[in-house]
């Protein structure tokens, strides 16, 4: 047992450097402000009363709620039946899709954004072969579209990885048991096949919607500055305004709505778990 703390050690100071430190530094700028001295600090709300009375604040964290949800959704329409698809093949059909399925997360996803720029943009691929038959240019980069698009490409992996985990260590004798009793193609999938693969689902949530929901690269890069997120506004009063105090309010609080989120998946998820122990 001694020993198994000590190794613990290395890991404990890790969090604590990179985790504990920064968020506890986060948390004593959001409510602060500085003085005239450089040491002088004092204890305000007014950081979070300025983000929550500004309606343009307001906005911009309704907008990048929105669209995070939006790309989580479509990322579950296109993941579901990608993962579906990918668990009913044959052992070594699996492993190949999983691995081409994961081989854009290799990459950085800086470069894998700015690839999407040329895709986009008036002259890019799109609008080249829409070009041929008669159609366009259509303006697609610097939009709502270019941005959701971004999300999807980078996020929609982990949303198809977990499901198809999720799906492979499902009891297909239920699926057996569930025809043997009559029930059709579509009941199987409706009642045996979705309830059980939800844990997959909500997890893929988790790892979609978080991320999208703070994200800043994506939209600083297809949005071209003029799609702004939330992610956007706090780097902007870190990086541009020097608002540090205002900027850490803005984290704490998409801080909180990220833990909020992350409860309500994870509350889902146990409730699911009981209610099929129950049956």
């Amino acid at each position: 047992m001694k020993q198994f703390r000590k190794m613990t050690y290395p890991y404990v100071v890790w969090i604590s450097i990179m985790i504990v430190f920064p968020m506890l530094l986060i948390m004593f700028y959001a409510f602060t402000r500085q003085g005239n001295s450089v040491t002088q600090f004092s204890f305000t709300l007014a950081n979070f009363g300025r983000f929550v009375s500004d309606t343009v604040f307001l906005s911009v964290l309704g907008r990048s709620l929105r669209v995070a949800l939006i790309t989580t959704v479509v990322c579950i329409l296109l993941g579901y039946p990608a993962a579906y698809y990918i668990a009913k093949c044959s052992e070594g059909l699996k492993m190949r899709w999983v691995f081409i399925i994961t081989i854009p997360t290799w990459i950085n996803m800086l470069v894998r954004t700015y690839a999407w720029i040329g895709i986009l943009q008036d002259d890019g691929v799109i609008n080249k072969m829409l070009g041929a038959i008669g159609i366009g240019p259509i303006t697609m980069l610097h939009t709502e579209f270019a941005v959701i698009l971004g999300m999807v490409y980078n996020f929609i992996p982990f949303m198809i990885l977990q499901i198809y985990t999720s799906l492979t260590k499902m009891d297909y004798s239920l699926i057996e048991a569930a025809q043997d009793l009559g029930a059709n193609s579509f009941k199987c999938f409706t009642k045996v096949t979705l309830p059980l693969s939800l844990p997959g689902v909500i997890s893929g949530i988790t790892l979609v919607f978080l991320p999208a929901v703070s994200s800043f690269c994506i939209p600083k890069m297809l949005g071209g500055g003029q799609y702004v997120l939330v992610g956007n506004v706090i780097e902007s009063q870190f990086l541009t305004s020097g608002d540090w105090n205002f900027g850490s309010a803005i984290s704490l609080i998409m801080a909180i709505i990220i833990m909020i989120s992350m409860y309500v998946t994870k509350k889902i998820d146990t409730t699911e778990v009981s209610e099929r122990s129950a049956t």
